[in-house]
């Protein structure tokens, strides 16, 4: 009975019951499919009602609906009730979030994280850059880097000299690489480079000649610097003026007469160094340097190179592998001689101007070393080293580092200028003067 103390219908109580009735299994979750249109089923089964037919149409959620007509109770009975004419009904049904979407499937578009990009090949590993290294199983004392710069003050500052000089070329058929750097000893100490490079060339075309000199000694009182550096820029000026008639010679092998001109060319340089010791109140051996120079012409057909110089240092030839030295040795007399050279080349020597003419009233005094005079025919693959004392000493006293020498340069190929650089300042232990040297390959 209602609230209202009316008697329910038959129907109404079994729909009660048929919700409420405690044989009736829990209504927790269950395994079959929870949708709106379960839903719909089980209270059409619980009030009893009449199972639809289902109404051809599109394949959506649209199900038909019975329709059961109730007796007015105004109106007065007709006779037995007709069969309910069936009407199609639609329900639009919305899709629950959890369930799939009906009809059928479709393509289905997601949010897709790109993939990442591929990574980068890996970088080239850069050049390896030339090191300064060592002969010997240790290397020499001093630091391999500069340390002390040189002091100066302000009247001094046109006499600073950097310390490293490094400078090439190609011309005709060779190539020159020449360099000039401060010993490891002057550079622990803050010591200037005594050593003076000068490469120059005079001229255009094939007649063009290039002139390189080193000068320079040992350690001495500070004053073989400038010795040094006016002994290049004096012989330099002095090829300048005559390079037309020493191209000329060269080309055409007047040996006599390239002997002769450049002796008393360096005889004049000397003199010079010598008149500017007077002017600065010295002995001329306080003021005075080695001179040792290469004149190589530009003609390609020409392959004559000539060396000349006063002073320590030395001339040597890497063939086949293996150095030559060929810094001339002057017998104790005088006299003719041509010098036989490694492998029969000819090294002619004119030693019948050995001593140069006798000096005009007021000239000062030849020096005391006697001049050197080598003209001698390059071969392609040849590598001639020009080379003051600083380097000329360990090339001719530590095997290893001669050795070492012509393994990198019997490649064929000459050096760039930075790998140049540091095979001339590969150390040695004991030898920490300037390293000075002028290399020509011959292609």
């Amino acid at each position: 009975m209602s609230q209202q103390g009316e008697k329910p219908a038959a129907h109404e109580d079994d729909w009660w019951q048929a919700l409420y009735d405690e044989t009736a299994p829990d209504t927790g979750p269950s395994s079959a499919p929870d949708s709106l249109d379960a839903r719909f089923d089980s209270v059409s089964d619980a009030v009893g009602g009449t199972e639809p037919e289902p109404v051809e149409g599109p394949e959506e959620d649209d199900h038909p609906a019975t329709v059961v007509p109730l007796p007015d109770p105004r109106l007065p009975e007709a006779g037995p009730v007709p069969e309910p004419r069936r009407l199609p009904r639609t329900v639009a049904v919305g899709r629950a979030p959890w369930e799939a979407p009906a009809g059928p499937r479709r393509p289905q578009t997601f949010a897709v994280r790109p993939p990442p990009p591929p990574p980068e090949p890996p970088a080239a590993p850069p050049p390896e850059r030339p090191t300064v290294g060592h002969i010997g199983d240790r290397p020499p004392t001093y630091d391999a880097e500069p340390a002390a710069l040189p002091e100066s003050g302000p009247d001094s500052l046109d006499e600073l000299v950097p310390d490293t000089v490094l400078d090439g070329a190609r011309h005709g058929t060779y190539t020159l690489r020449a360099a000039s750097v401060r010993g490891d000893s002057a550079r622990f100490r803050g010591e200037p480079r005594r050593d003076a490079l000068l490469t120059a060339r005079f001229g255009d075309g094939d007649g063009a000649l290039v002139l390189v000199a080193v000068a320079g000694g040992g350690r001495g009182d500070g004053h073989d610097r400038p010795a040094a550096a006016d002994a290049c820029r004096w012989i330099g000026g002095a090829v300048a003026r005559s390079h037309a008639r020493l191209s000329d010679d060269i080309r055409a092998g007047r040996r006599g007469d390239l002997k002769s001109g450049l002796h008393r060319l360096t005889d004049r340089t000397y003199g010079k160094l010598r008149a500017r010791a007077a002017e600065l109140g010295l002995e001329p051996s306080a003021y005075t340097t080695g001179l040792r120079c290469l004149l190589l012409p530009a003609d390609p057909e020409c392959r004559t190179r000539v060396f000349f110089g006063i002073g320590p240092g030395g001339v040597l030839r890497l063939r086949d592998g293996a150095w030559q030295d060929l810094d001339p040795v002057l017998p104790a007399t005088g006299g003719a001689a041509d010098e036989q050279g490694p492998d029969g080349d000819r090294l002619t020597m004119d030693l019948q101007i050995t001593t140069p003419p006798p000096p005009r009233a007021g000239s000062a005094p030849p020096p005391a070393e006697p001049f050197r005079f080598r003209a001698s025919v390059a071969r392609p693959g040849d590598t001639l080293l020009l080379c003051g004392n600083g380097l000329a000493e360990p090339m001719r006293g530590e095997p290893a580092l001669a050795g070492e020498l012509a393994r990198r340069w019997s490649a064929g190929r000459p050096p760039g200028l930075p790998a140049y650089l540091a095979d001339i300042q590969l150390r040695t232990k004991g030898y920490a003067d300037d390293r000075t040297g002028a290399a020509v390959w011959e292609a």
